[in-house]
């Protein structure tokens, strides 16, 4: 959960889409989807973070769209940019990308009201085979959640899948921050939890759209947030992966609504 939609939970419902609706937030997480295919071509030993975010607002606006993070509650950039042990909503800004790192770009953007929520952990250079472990293990836990996402599952459902197969290979699931609804605002209900119990949770429903975003350690799952009011660190300064994909329910299964 961005640590905003805390701030947003007042009068907040469950609102299904319509098909009209899933198309408009399918352009937006296009544009979110070619804008982290951007960062992954871009993100090499040397260039700083700043750089990242600027090249990203920058193709963002080239397709009529919006960053949506930039000035939301005051957060200053249009990508979270997380290096190693940064789990979530790093700023960017004059660090430097080392061989060796792992970044998680998280990236929301807004076309025509609606938004389109992703996030890749990108390896920069040659990285240690076990975090690359991590880094491939989160990804399969986000496919692991998306395939429980069928009408007539839970939320629980989702939850077990991820965290079933990360701690097999002895990782920590992030319990404070969560994966959450999305459509005309960038965070809706229900909350998606990393975590849970099958059969229990919100029932899915056709027209449910969801951003289902494990964030994985090597370590504790334990986590703190950094004085600069954003950042959010392992509390054992282990490495930390981050994947996400805007899902729709429907009819036939889960649909991916931020591919290329």
């Amino acid at each position: 959960m961005i640590l905003w939609q805390a701030l947003e939970r007042v009068n907040k419902m469950v609102i299904l889409k319509s098909k009209r609706e899933i198309e408009y937030i399918r352009e937006a997480g296009k544009i979110t989807a070619h804008a982290l295919l951007l960062m992954k071509k871009l993100a090499k030993p040397g260039v700083t973070t700043g750089e990242l975010d600027r090249r990203c607002e920058e193709y963002i606006r080239s397709c009529g769209a919006f960053p949506s993070c930039k000035g939301y509650y005051g957060f200053p950039a249009t990508i979270c940019a997380s290096v190693n042990e940064e789990v979530v909503h790093g700023i960017p800004g004059h660090r430097k990308l080392r061989d060796g790192d792992i970044i998680s770009v998280d990236l929301v953007v807004n076309k025509n009201g609606y938004h389109g929520d992703a996030t890749l952990t990108i390896p920069v250079g040659h990285v240690d085979p076990k975090v690359m472990q991590l880094v491939t293990v989160t990804e399969e836990c986000l496919q692991k959640g998306i395939e429980q996402a069928v009408t007539g599952n839970h939320l629980g459902d989702i939850g077990h899948a991820v965290q079933a197969y990360a701690e097999s290979f002895g990782y920590g699931v992030v319990r404070d921050y969560v994966g959450h609804g999305i459509g005309t605002d960038m965070h809706e209900d229900p909350e998606v939890p990393n975590y849970g119990i099958p059969g229990h949770g919100d029932l899915l429903e056709e027209g449910l759209v969801i951003a289902i975003e494990p964030m994985i350690t090597m370590g504790s799952e334990k986590v703190r947030q950094l004085k600069n009011g954003w950042t959010v660190v392992t509390r054992d300064k282990k490495p930390a992966a981050h994947f996400e994909h805007t899902v729709a329910i429907t009819e036939n299964g889960p649909e991916i609504l931020t591919l290329p």
